[in-house]
Order: C-alpha cells, then structure tokens, then sequence
C-alpha cells in the first residue's frame, strides 16, 4: 500500500514513539533497539501521523503552519519512506 494516496491515514507504528530530548534540544523517534534523531520537519509529520487524519489532511495542516513552502512532494517522499522503514504504517 503506498502512502501517497491522499486519502490513506498514515500513523506511527505501535513499536514506535516520538519523544524530545530536553537535554539535546532534539526531536528523537524510538524503536526496538534503535534511536532515530529526527529534524524538526520530520517530526512534526510524524506527529501528525495519528491514523485519523488522511494524508491530504495531513498535507493541509503542514501548508497552514508553514505556508512559504511547497511541502507536498518532500512529505509524500518522507512518508513514503518512513512506511518502507516500518515507522508509519497505513490505516
């Protein structure tokens, strides 16, 4: 199942979590044996991965809380990739 299409609801895998290290100032996504530090732009889609939202949803939530920037193609590329990695799946 790809996640581009705009109508999957992406959301973290359950052996995922999302966490920010207070002492690093980092945004950090926890798995089994693995610590992934993220940059802030991939964090915040992560965060809205919550299996409610559609990914067109998702995609118009990011354009309102940074509006001077494309954002479709680097999102759909990233969830794209974060499915493949096994940190995003499709609900």
């Amino acid at each position: 199942m790809n996640v581009t299409e705009l109508t999957e609801r992406p959301r973290l895998a359950s052996k995922a979590m999302l966490r920010h290290d207070e002492v690093r100032d980092a945004e950090l996504l926890l798995l089994p044996e693995r610590v992934v530090r993220l940059s802030d732009s991939s964090a915040a889609v992560l965060r809205l991965c919550d299996g409610a939202r559609t990914v067109g949803e998702l995609l118009g939530r990011l354009r309102e809380d940074y509006p001077s920037s494309d954002l479709t193609d680097d999102v759909l590329g990233f969830l794209d990739d974060a499915r493949q990695r096994g940190w995003v799946v499709v609900a």
